[in-house]
């Protein structure tokens, strides 16, 4: 629990400090402390000296005793009436003291005086000289004109002081930058000075607390930080957690930890802390099914707009609400909500947020969590650790009696939780539930996502006020300190929302068909139609295609053989594996034989060089592309071309074949779908083609792929585009920018579920295709050419004849194998992915074997 575990070490840290910038005014600033007495009953008999220090701040005065019996003092400025050094004092000042280094304090309460005496009396002038100008601010009518020129103040002095170069760790280290910057801690900042050096990051205090220098070691940095009121942000990424957490990399839980670091949101901000789902529904039962949907919340909506009744009142008050409008008063993410349940962890927070004094007892976190469901709609992280203490009163807080006379103690608990432990166990467990493992997403859509904001917000009933969202004002742009100051108060005290992430639906989590079986069917063995023993054939080429890519970094060299006169551009294997075929930029298709390891045929049908080429089912018929605009059907068992398709107006790039039909991509700007019957099945030997759908590009087309199913197509474009289409209609789904350049080749996961994409811009993009998302881009050092993959893993050829494996997860290569001596131009994996051919730029086929 990252709240509570910085808290604990602050504790170790500090235990000795009774003073905390908790006691200060929200955007107050402490500016510098004194060793002091305070002198009480001044000339008296009963005189008495405390010894202390005396602290000043922008708005108050404060005076921390050694000893802890002794209360701490804190003066307002604005409650005084005269702020004097003996050298000031007038003859008939009553509060006139001839005292060395003193320094007197009359405020209104009574007309009270109080003296203190600085241990150096050579610095009264100067704290004098400041407290006056810190009074003459907090006397301004306006908040706005204060702060002005509190901050002119606070700007001047560290104008006036740099960092101290003598606090380095080594006389060896690198400066590298210093800055001005502000230490922010919940509901608190503390000016000072920024120093990054090649081995650490300091920071100094401008008031030397809570030391004289923190010290952060480069090394130990995990994660930073874009803290935004006025600053907007404008560049974020989710792509590489998305695609992870799709396929089971990371856990709901570490997915959500990660959007709220991508978001910006962090636990030493208040106004901004994470946010995670309330996803559980049941409160009453004794036992928490995770199998039932009735025990979970409708992810897809927010809490106000599960309850019909109350979603009436709210659409009735914003229909009628003159812009802004905005469905919901309060919002989720605010300090007020956040120290709600952390109350009994973090008191002094709570007292400092409401004036020293804890909340009435009926409004304390204590009421059974089914009567807060429905009016709070997130979770915090705390919920999901393992750090029950927020949900016990260990501390022996007051926190008052309820009005049935039961006294506040720990937060009472579901009937389905043992205690406090069990409660957060199964409250994680319910986080990585199926349900919720099927259904995140779209709650993902209503907090960080496209219905966060817009006309998708308004009609998912999702509307906060405009102050709660990135970029809603642009302080910058309001001249009036008063207003300034006020909107900014707002914001921090209101909460905020979280950053958007995403602005188009969010892909759902890919799940296992095992664990989607055993959740909500349950099926017996008694009822499985296989046996316990026995495996079908698809599970077991299931295995051992699982078992080829997990060992892909084993492929060896096996044979090669130049065949070609220029770049080999196709590769084509019949369904025995006996002979392959490829064509080439020398115009030619040529059959090859794995048995004899010889080259049996030779086929030119132009002068053009061929494309690609693949093999009809029955291995009767090769069908090759070429730039001369024709596609070429040669019959094996004849040894001739067997028919022509002159289908485009330009070279056609690529061709795939599936269920009787033919696509084609040209530079001509289309991709075409052809119904053949093939010529063997006709008295006249020839194929007779039909078009079936034109599919309209803007720029050439040069390769294209098929999901599984037959039923999507994606092409790539010499220009960079990805085009997603549905075949069945011939409509685009989606188009995205992904490449500068030519995209060499695009293929789909064996689930459909993601589009890979390799460009001359030397990236890999990963698209999901159902919602059309860009969710990861991998750089390489050098454009691929071709390339196969599972989903995870990809196996790729280069520009400079290496294989490459990458784990696409972890964005980086693992394993180089080197093989020709130029670009990689084709790639062919067999069915059960043991087996590879490539043909590259040095007109050599290469075979390679898996090596287990």
């Amino acid at each position: 629990m990252a709240f509570i575990r910085r808290r604990r070490l602050e504790q170790e840290l500090y235990s000795k400090e009774r003073f905390s910038l908790l006691l200060l005014n929200l955007e107050e600033y402490y500016f510098e402390q004194h060793t002091a007495n305070h002198i009480i009953n001044k000339g008296c008999r009963d005189e008495r000296k405390i010894r202390g220090s005396l602290k000043i701040c922008s708005k108050s005065i404060i005076f921390e005793p050694d000893e802890n019996i002794q209360p701490i003092i804190k003066i307002p400025l604005r409650d005084c009436l005269s702020i004097k050094a003996p050298e000031d004092n007038e003859a008939n000042n009553p509060f006139t003291r001839e005292i060395s280094g003193g320094i007197s304090v009359v405020c209104n309460q009574g007309t009270t005086e109080h003296l203190f005496q600085l241990d150096v009396a050579g610095k009264v002038g100067d704290v004098v000289q400041t407290l006056h100008q810190l009074y003459r601010a907090s006397c301004l009518d306006k908040m706005g004109d204060q702060a002005a020129m509190i901050t002119a103040i606070l700007q001047s002095r560290l104008a006036r002081t740099s960092f101290d170069k003598n606090r380095f760790q080594s006389i060896s280290e690198t400066l590298n930058m210093e800055c001005k910057a502000e230490m922010v801690t919940p509901l608190v900042t503390n000016p000072g000075h920024v120093c990054v050096t090649d081995a650490n990051l300091y920071f100094q205090p401008l008031n030397g607390y809570p030391k004289p220098v923190v010290q952060i070691t480069l090394q130990n940095v995990r994660r930073i930080y874009k803290r935004r009121h006025e600053n907007h942000i404008t560049e974020h990424t989710a792509e590489s957690y998305m695609l992870q957490w799709q396929r089971g990399h990371l856990s709901n839980y570490e997915y959500l930890l990660h959007l709220n670091n991508l978001a910006d949101r962090s636990c030493n901000d208040l106004s901004q802390y994470p946010v995670f789902p309330w996803i559980i529904a049941d409160y009453s039962s004794s036992v928490l099914d995770l199998t039932k949907p009735e025990t979970f919340r409708d992810l897809s909506k927010p809490i106000g707009a599960l309850n019909k009744e109350r979603l009436d009142r709210l659409l009735t008050r914003y229909q009628e609400m003159p812009e802004p409008k905005f469905m919901y008063g309060s919002h989720y993410s605010s300090p007020g909500y956040v120290l709600f349940y952390l109350v009994r962890v973090a008191p002094e927070y709570m007292l400092c947020l409401q004036n020293g004094k804890f909340d009435h007892a009926d409004r304390t976190f204590n009421r059974n969590l089914e009567k807060l469901f429905g009016w709070c709609d997130r979770f915090q992280r705390e919920f999901y650790e393992n750090d029950a203490s927020f949900l016990v009163n260990s501390l022996k807080l007051d926190l008052g009696k309820r009005q049935g006379g039961k006294t506040v103690e720990d937060v009472e608990l579901p009937p389905w939780a043992s205690g406090p432990d069990d409660f957060l166990q199964k409250s994680r467990e319910a986080l990585e539930s199926q349900y919720v493992s099927e259904h995140l997403h779209e709650w993902i859509d209503i907090v960080f996502g496209y219905k966060q904001k817009g006309a998708e917000a308004v009609a998912a009933h999702n509307v906060f006020h405009p102050l709660t969202y990135e970029g809603g004002v642009d302080l910058n742009s309001i001249m009036d300190p008063n207003e300034k100051v006020a909107l900014l108060t707002q914001i921090l005290e209101f909460g905020q929302t979280p950053k958007q992430l995403f602005t188009v639906p969010h892909p759902q989590r890919i799940l296992s068909k095992s664990s989607s079986r055993t959740s909500f069917h349950s099926v017996s063995i008694t009822e499985s139609p296989v046996s316990v023993h026995e495996e079908s054939f698809e599970d077991l080429t299931e295995e051992s295609i699982t078992l080829a890519w997990n060992n892909i970094a084993k492929l060896k060299l096996d044979e090669q053989y130049k065949i070609h006169k220029e770049a080999i551009t196709g590769i084509a294997v019949t369904s025995n594996g006996s002979s392959v075929f490829t064509t080439s930029q020398d115009s030619t298709l040529k059959m090859f034989s794995k048995e004899s390891k010889t080259l049996q045929r030779s086929v030119s049908f132009s002068n053009m060089a061929l494309s690609s080429c693949l093999i009809l089912p029955g291995d009767t018929t090769v069908i090759s592309s070429s730039w001369d605009n024709h596609i070429y059907f040669y019959s094996i068992a004849f040894g001739r071309r067997q028919d022509i398709l002159m289908g485009h107006d330009d070279a056609v790039s690529k061709i795939c074949w599936r269920d009787g039909r033919l696509y084609s991509a040209s530079w001509d700007s289309t991709v075409k779908v052809w119904h053949c019957v093939p010529g063997e099945t006709l008295s006249n030997k020839k194929h007779h083609f039909e078009l079936l759908a034109e599919l309209e590009h803007d720029v050439s087309v040069n390769t294209i792929d098929l999901n599984a199913a037959n039923t999507v197509l994606a092409s790539g474009t010499k220009e960079g585009t990805i085009s997603i289409w549905d075949v069945t209609t011939a409509t685009m789904l989606h188009q995205l920018s992904c490449h500068s350049g030519t995209v060499f080749e695009a293929a789909f996961s064996p689930d459909s579920r993601h589009l890979l994409s390799a460009g001359e811009d030397c990236c890999f993009k990963v698209i999901d295709v159902q919602t059309g998302m860009l969710i990861s881009s991998v750089t390489a050092d050098e454009p691929q050419r071709c390339f196969k993959w599972d989903g995870n893993t990809i196996l790729s050829g280069s520009q400079s004849g290496e294989l490459l494996i990458w784990d696409l997860l972890g964005g980086k290569v693992t394993e180089r194998i080197r093989g020709h001596t130029g670009g990689v131009m084709s790639m062919w994996m067999n069915e059960q992915c043991n087996s590879v051919i490539t043909g590259g730029e040095d007109k050599q086929i290469i075979f390679w074997k898996l090596q287990y």
